[in-house]
């Protein structure tokens, strides 16, 4: 057993680490006893990343990596089901002692008949649901919360496709609000983004990259929605224009989202040291950084608990707690 200081979410406590039945460091709430030996650097939850797809990565990788939560933005669900279930920790999967994964997921994109990405080569078949009216869409937006999906993924690249119209569009949010869901778009293209949230969208799948949003856009978007970050994914003229875009928007109060969209291109199944240098160009000190990784609840005894180092807070520097940091 060893003091340990540890991140809520928020701040900064005090509390205990110890053995579990599993044999697993388990964290808890409370005091220790006086002559309780300190633990070596301090405990964070496994970190979230807010844009992944799953099916284009090698899964099994997560269960070494520092991620504790994934949310996959697109991809068949019946198949991102399966794997939620391999990664939950359950003992029936044989997986009891190790600490599971949360992976949530939007399900299928929802696109307009010829639609981005529904002509990509990369969307696994089931991925994409081709909506033509509010009765093919309200059929898809039952399906994906039947599923299990903790929100509705609509894409919105009007570079690549024909978008929704905006009466389309709103129905689609309604219909989403009627199932407790919000709605995650991928929005690309000139005023996309500025488009879809006034339309209702409450998350961006990636931080706007078209164009540069005036500050008066950006006030806007920083009082209606969360940025997934997603900035290490591009050429750089436009990282440069998201980069810029991200670092008025938190100065704004905006909410900024760690998020890689894993899967497109050479990704690591971990951490992107790209996209977390990115986020500190953009402006995110050490507890903003923290705050946008989102990590899991490390008092929950089945969350991946992760050491930061004496004197860091450097989330690349961290790596799962183990039984041997708790000898004395």
């Amino acid at each position: 057993m060893r003091s340990a200081t540890f991140f809520d979410g928020e701040r900064w406590r005090d509390g205990v680490v110890g053995l579990g039945a599993d044999g697993r460091p388990q964290l808890r709430d409370e005091a220790p006893f006086p002559g309780t030996p300190d633990l070596v650097g301090r405990i964070v939850g496994g970190f979230t990343d807010h844009h992944v797809h799953l099916q284009l990565v090698e899964q099994t990788l997560l269960a070494s990596s520092r991620l504790g939560r994934v949310v996959d933005l697109g991809g068949d669900p019946s198949t991102v089901a399966g794997i939620v279930r391999h990664h939950s920790g359950d003992p029936s999967t044989g997986r009891g002692s190790a600490a599971s994964r949360a992976v949530h997921y939007a399900g299928a994109f929802l696109t307009p008949p010829g639609g981005y990405p529904s002509d990509r080569a990369w969307a696994p078949a089931g991925s994409v649901r081709e909506i033509a009216d509010p009765a093919a869409a309200a059929t898809a937006v039952a399906e994906m919360a039947a599923a299990g999906a903790s929100g509705i993924k609509v894409a919105s690249n009007s570079t690549a496709g024909p978008v929704f119209s905006d009466a389309l569009f709103r129905a689609i949010v309604e219909l989403a609000a009627a199932h407790g869901l919000p709605v995650v778009v991928h929005a690309e293209g000139p005023g996309e983004a500025q488009r879809v949230v006034r339309l209702g969208a409450t998350q961006l799948a990636h931080a706007p990259f078209t164009e540069r949003l005036d500050d008066e856009e950006i006030a806007e978007q920083a009082a209606r929605a969360a940025w997934v970050s997603t900035l290490a994914i591009h050429d750089p003229t436009a990282r440069a224009i998201a980069i810029d875009n991200v670092a008025r928007f938190h100065a704004a109060g905006g909410t900024v989202r760690y998020g890689t969209d894993m899967g497109n291109g050479p990704t690591p199944v971990d951490l992107n040291p790209a996209e977390v240098a990115a986020l500190r160009t953009a402006g995110l000190d050490d507890d903003a950084l923290l705050r946008a990784l989102a990590p899991v609840d490390p008092l929950d005894p089945r969350s991946l608990l992760l050491l930061l180092p004496p004197g860091s807070a450097d989330p690349l520097a961290a790596r799962p707690l183990t039984p041997a940091d708790l000898k004395v």
